[in-house]
């Protein structure tokens, strides 16, 4: 009997692939590119942090794990918000808009959401102020 051959692990799932319940999935209205913006918004303040992008899978993630995960368009790769900055997105709740077209996730956000180092990505460039 020889070696067993060694199993690679398991690599993210690419885009479309995906666990996430079919009774969520069924009511998701997603870009061409199967993609939902996810808006970030602090739970308590009602301070809105950031835009991200999800799929499925990001979703599924999203919530089985309790952190953000969003899908990166210039990377083509899964990323958890805070992983690499410690800046960490705690899922509070999620909620789907009425046409299904976008994400509400309610986080707890530790540090700055933006990758500038901003506390929002919503600080910087006012273009009107009333």
């Amino acid at each position: 009997m020889g070696p067993m051959p060694s199993v690679p692990p398991p690599s993210p799932a690419a885009p479309g692939s995906t666990a996430l319940d079919p009774a969520v999935a069924a009511r998701l209205k997603r870009s061409a590119d199967g993609l939902l913006p996810a808006i970030a918004q602090q739970y308590d303040t009602g301070e809105v942090l950031m835009l991200g992008w999800m799929d499925d899978e990001a979703l599924h993630r999203t919530l089985t794990t309790g952190r953000c995960t969003y899908w990166s368009r210039s990377r083509q790769e899964y990323w958890v918000k805070g992983d690499t900055s410690g800046h960490v997105q705690q899922v509070k709740s999620v909620a789907l808009d009425c046409d299904g077209d976008t994400l509400l996730v309610r986080v707890d956000q530790s540090g700055a959401a933006c990758h500038t180092g901003a506390r929002t990505c919503f600080d910087e460039d006012v273009l009107l102020a009333g």
